[in-house]
């Protein structure tokens, strides 16, 4: 697990939003040899060379500085994922949205404004499909560091990954060239170790000792590309009380159903005979799409005496393709919504948006041969629209009102109506490619439906950057506005990834109260690199406290690739 690479500062400085220490990090982008598996002389892109990279440990209302130097091969972006940076898009890092990379042998200090989150986030590139190797825990403790709403003894972080057996970049420049399916990864890793379960590992799996009759807070990060998980301890219980840097009501349960993007922190008690059990994630897919269908296991073994070399227990966990199951768990989230963390689900709609959530295909160009179904290529969309990302970054063209960068069209409602989950046969597969950005009044109460469709229908998490929301509302089938009696508007989970059913539909509010420009897009890697993005620009308020701040001078030069 990577160490704790920064250090504090204790200066009582006022910052914008919160009062709270101003803590001090450094990040080296560069090429790490990493041994894995049965490979031999292969370099990944990590972050001071630790894969998973370097923890970030704050408290609530902190503000971070992170200097990022990049020494890598081509240009790259970080994004604290989860932070809402109030009114400081700047730092919040996607790619030719809110910057431009990052140039080799430069660097970035970027500002992360802590305010309302508390519990388990993460940071990770977001260029290419960078994030495979450069990612990391952001853990966000109460201010006093105690006051936690439920008791534990020790707490240990759990990082799922992807291991690729190519480099990443590579992989995606080829399937977007191509507009075929790109490469499966080929082992899923804890804490950057693939479990004892895969040829050339040697037996290795992650380890956590446990001592009998306490109680642990497992901190668990899913950084994975494309493939959502499973998650269970044999023998062993689990009670999540807390997502995506929120608190939830304690849900008791025998396993998860995370997606890549969440985070979840659960409480583990060792209350079974000393001996030694697996920790297992184990891959859920809901479509023909392909799969890589190993699982990767660590160790959960008691401290004391008994035979250590007997072969762990394996928990019972859902099949690959049991819907019902990774439906079942999320809707059981409940936010904590006491008085000392209250909810605030908005309740006076003004904007109410529906985006349908396609896989497409568009035609292959002509004179070029194109490996997706059917010769075409391989696409996305949301309202039918396939993002097309500019070369400039989204934020400095609206900041600076130059035209020419972006639409401001997305629609508010799909833009034609039939039966979404239904027999699409006779509709085409195509998508219109283009830059359009969502346009939102500052304080606005916002609605977003999304909804599935039946083109090559699969789960979505849906990712909004800037933003938690409240998911009031999940379901099978095309939404109906008779669904809106059944909302929780009481204690919703608080979060900012949300799987959208297979041929579902879910809904979510937020007060739109955080100008700048925001990311949203599926959290399945290949979805977002075909097209399955949009922009939600917010609107600067009246009030001097309500607008976007003025950008960092250093920001990385759109003119260098």
């Amino acid at each position: 697990m990577g160490r704790f690479l920064g250090f504090g500062f204790t200066l009582t400085l006022l910052f914008c939003m919160a009062q709270g220490k101003v803590l001090r990090y450094d990040f080296v982008v560069k090429e790490t040899p990493i041994k894995m598996l049965c490979e031999t002389n292969r370099s990944v892109l990590t972050v001071n060379g630790l894969f998973p990279g370097p923890e970030i440990r704050a408290h609530k209302g902190d503000t971070i500085y992170v200097n990022v130097t990049n020494t890598g091969p081509y240009g790259v972006t970080i994004h604290w994922h989860g932070v809402r940076e109030k009114r400081y898009p700047w730092s919040d890092g996607p790619e030719n949205i809110t910057q431009c990379p990052i140039p080799t042998n430069s660097s970035f200090l970027q500002k992360v404004i802590l305010t309302e989150e508390e519990g388990t986030l993460w940071w990770h590139a977001h260029s290419d499909w960078t994030r495979a190797t450069v990612h990391g825990p952001i853990i966000i403790l109460p201010v006093n560091d105690t006051n936690y709403p439920y008791k534990f003894d020790e707490q240990h972080t759990i990082v799922i990954a992807e291991w690729y057996a190519r480099d990443t970049k590579a992989i995606i420049d080829e399937a977007l060239a191509t507009g075929g399916d790109p490469d499966l990864s080929v082992a899923y890793t804890i804490n950057g170790q693939p479990g004892d379960s895969y040829s050339c590992s040697n037996g290795s799996a992650y380890n956590i000792t446990v001592v009998q009759g306490k109680t642990y807070l497992f901190r668990i990060i899913h950084s994975g590309m494309n493939e959502e998980m499973f998650f269970g301890i044999a023998k062993h219980n689990l009670t999540v009380v807390g997502m995506d840097g929120a608190y939830l009501k304690l849900l008791k349960t025998n396993y998860l159903m995370i997606t890549p993007g969440q985070t979840m922190d659960v409480l583990v008690t060792a209350n079974q005979a000393p001996g030694r059990y697996y920790m297992v994630f184990s891959p859920f897919l809901d479509t023909g799409a392909p799969l890589n269908e190993n699982i990767t296991r660590a160790i959960v073994q008691y401290n004391g005496n008994y035979n250590h070399s007997e072969t762990p227990l394996l928990p019972e966990l859902p099949g690959f393709t049991n819907k019902s199951d990774a439906g079942n768990f999320t809707v059981q989230l409940r936010s904590l919504n006491s008085k000392e963390h209250p909810s605030k689900v908005p309740t006076k709609i003004t904007r109410n948006i529906t985006i349908t959530v396609a896989v497409n295909q568009q035609p292959c160009p002509a004179n070029k041969t194109c490996t997706g179904p059917q010769g075409n290529m391989l696409s996305t969309s949301l309202n039918n629209i396939s993002f097309s990302a500019p070369s400039i970054s989204i934020l400095q063209a609206y900041y600076n009102n130059l035209q020419g960068v972006y639409n401001k069209t997305f629609p508010d409602t799909p833009p034609f109506v039939f039966d979404y989950t239904g027999n699409v046969s006779a509709l085409g597969d195509a998508a219109n490619v283009s830059t359009e950005v969502l346009m939102i009044n500052y304080n606005e109460e916002v609605e977003i439906r999304f909804q599935g469709t039946n083109f090559a229908a699969e789960n979505h998490p849906m990712h909004l950057h800037g933003y938690s929301f409240y998911v009031v509302g999940m379901g099978d089938g095309n939404f109906s506005d008779s669904y809106v009696s059944q909302y929780n508007t009481v204690d919703p989970p608080y979060i900012n990834t949300v799987g959208l059913p297979k041929n579902g539909w879910t809904a979510i509010r937020f007060k739109a109260d955080n100008p700048g420009v925001w990311f949203m897009h599926c959290h399945l890697e290949r979805h977002a690199s075909w097209g399955m993005d949009t922009v939600i620009v917010v609107g600067d308020g009246a009030k001097k406290h309500q607008k976007v701040l003025p950008p960092p001078k250093d920001m990385p030069p759109c003119s260098v690739s």
